[in-house]
């Protein structure tokens, strides 16, 4: 096949998977999906590697690969036989990867009666049942405590949609009718991805199609392997920790060993499985690991399974980063994903000092609430930016979402319109920021207040004692703080808990700021005037401060 054929195939598979994303997000009935596009699609072949991503959520993106494996396997042990005009439902994380409100849905591809690859998104509702509303708690102590759980199931089945499924689906949540329509979305989206696999296959025939594909394998695994080349070769150690809700440090220890060929990531001594929701399944851990490092093998390194075939994971099975199950995992996927990040670039770090950022806010800084509202429960989500790290030559940006994530922010009319909240605060965290050479960027402030009734709170967030790390004599950024106002009374609460509030009563989260970057004194002075002109007043404190 002539390059430029196998060129238009993969490019067509990307924007492929694109299209599947802007279906989703158009289709779809929760501010979550529609606004923060908190969704990811994919494009897969027969044997479920992966051709195609667009460019969405990263803790979800890693995991898809592993969790439609991991499907395969299921359905392959329960004698359930793939089959043409079927759609599967899976949202088990111990399967699918990350919680259970990332909920996966996957469509087998035939053409002309021969599997040919499969379509699949993974989309976060906002409630999926479980204790609290919006499903993600900061003390469950096993799964069934955090919402409904779904094997892997077929949705639709020869084109006949399967009205059980559908149904249990959405009686356990606190939205039904969001989760129908988010549902209905997803499907929406793997079949726009089917459409334009079989166009492309139509046009070039199966063969060429495939001879595509294994060329870009093979294509992303040498680059892959010529990046891994001009990395520094040596092991590099780095440990960082998690704050559980009791107050002890969870460690996450890791060592990257850079050869010529590969690179081993091991996670020994990482601390072992909480009975508390901070676990990260296989899938998450994956994700975290295929994030970092294709940050730093370049934008020219295209993204497919040939792309981290040279990268090995070790994550001892009972650990934080590999639990067993029934584990709780909510905040493994939101925040325990956020930790797995920093200490990967702590230690590369050490091999990549002009490349790698200092650390970012460190938090998705999850809020859920809920309550009842015009004679209906309802329950809402949405996490929170950050500050990013400052890096050799750039200050870090202010207020995005970090790493693992890549949402939106939820607008303020759409809560206001439909929630019984008001929105009283919305700015950068002017001084948050780390100082450094490069400074690190400023975190939000985001605040709330209940208009009438009562509204349950849930905050799962990080970063409250062990600030976001700076690099080469940059300073840490500035802490996550939480506080509630009720009846006139600042209350401080801890990053972590579920609380209730009442009409006129406020919550208020800070989120952390970057790390900064090399030393504050060699700040230039072009800098320091535009950081007077932006409202910045640093001044030089002692590092422990």
């Amino acid at each position: 096949m002539d390059q430029f054929s196998s060129q238009i195939i993969r490019n067509s598979l990307f924007y492929g998977s694109e299209e599947m994303g802007i279906a989703l997000r158009n289709s779809a009935y929760s501010p979550n999906i529609k606004e923060r596009m908190d969704h990811s699609a994919a494009i897969f072949d027969s044997d479920g590697n992966l051709l195609a991503q667009a460019e969405h959520i990263p803790v979800h993106l890693g995991s898809l690969p592993w969790g439609l494996r991991n499907t395969l396997n299921y359905m392959k042990k329960e004698s359930l036989e793939i089959e043409d005009n079927s759609m599967i439902v899976v949202n088990n994380p111990y399967i699918a990867g990350t919680h259970l409100n990332d909920v996966t849905v996957i469509r087998p591809i035939f053409f002309r009666g021969d599997l040919i690859g499969f379509s699949a998104n993974k989309a976060h509702h906002s409630d999926i049942g479980g204790k609290v509303p919006g499903s993600i708690s900061s003390d469950a102590k096993s799964l069934y405590e955090e919402g409904l759980i779904l094997d892997p199931v077929f949705l639709i089945r020869r084109n006949e949609f399967n009205r059980d499924v559908f149904s249990l689906f959405s009686i356990n949540s606190r939205n039904p009718y969001e989760r129908r329509g988010d549902l209905k979305a997803q499907i929406a989206a793997n079949l726009t991805g089917e459409k334009r696999v079989k166009e492309i296959i139509e046009k070039y025939g199966v063969e060429a199609f495939n001879e595509a594909n294994l060329t870009a394998f093979q294509y992303a695994e040498r680059m892959t392997l010529s990046k891994i080349k001009d990395m520094k070769k040596g092991s590099y150690d780095a440990e960082d920790y998690l704050e559980s809700p009791e107050g002890k440090d969870i460690k996450l220890k890791v060592r990257v060993a850079v050869g010529d060929s590969e690179i081993k990531v091991n996670y020994a001594g990482t601390d072992k499985q909480v009975l508390f929701p901070l676990n990260a399944v296989l899938g998450v851990t994956i994700s975290g690991v295929q994030f970092v490092f294709r940050s730093l093998l370049g934008e020219d390194v295209p993204v497919n399974f040939g792309t981290f075939k040279s990268i090995k994971i070790e994550a001892e099975e009972g650990t934080v980063l590999n639990p067993v199950f029934p584990a709780p995992v909510s905040g493994g996927n939101v925040e325990t994903s956020q930790r797995n990040a920093d200490v990967l670039y702590l230690a590369m770090s050490k091999a990549m000092p002009d490349t790698v950022p200092a650390a970012a806010g460190g938090s998705m800084n999850n809020i859920m609430m809920g309550g009842l509202y015009k004679n209906k429960t309802w329950a809402f989500y949405e996490t929170i930016g950050v500050g990013l790290g400052g890096r050799k030559g750039m200050d870090g940006v202010d207020g995005v979402h970090s790493n693992m994530t890549n949402t939106m922010n939820t607008p303020i009319e759409e809560i206001e319109k439909n929630l019984p909240l008001l929105v009283t605060r919305y700015e950068f965290r002017t001084n948050s920021g780390g100082e450094g050479e490069y400074r690190g960027g400023c975190g939000i402030i985001r605040a709330y207040k209940v208009r009438e009734g009562s509204v349950t709170v849930t905050v799962l967030s990080e970063r409250g004692i062990h600030r976001p790390w700076g690099l080469f004599g940059g300073l840490p950024g500035k802490p996550t703080e939480v506080k509630t106002v009720k009846g006139g009374k600042t209350k401080k609460r801890g990053t972590k808990g579920t609380f209730e509030l009442n009409e006129n009563d406020i919550f208020e989260i800070r989120t952390a700021g970057g790390g900064g970057y090399g030393e504050p004194s060699k700040r230039s002075s072009s800098a320091l005037k535009s950081d007077k002109n932006n409202g910045f007043t640093f001044r030089p404190r002692n590092k422990n401060k």
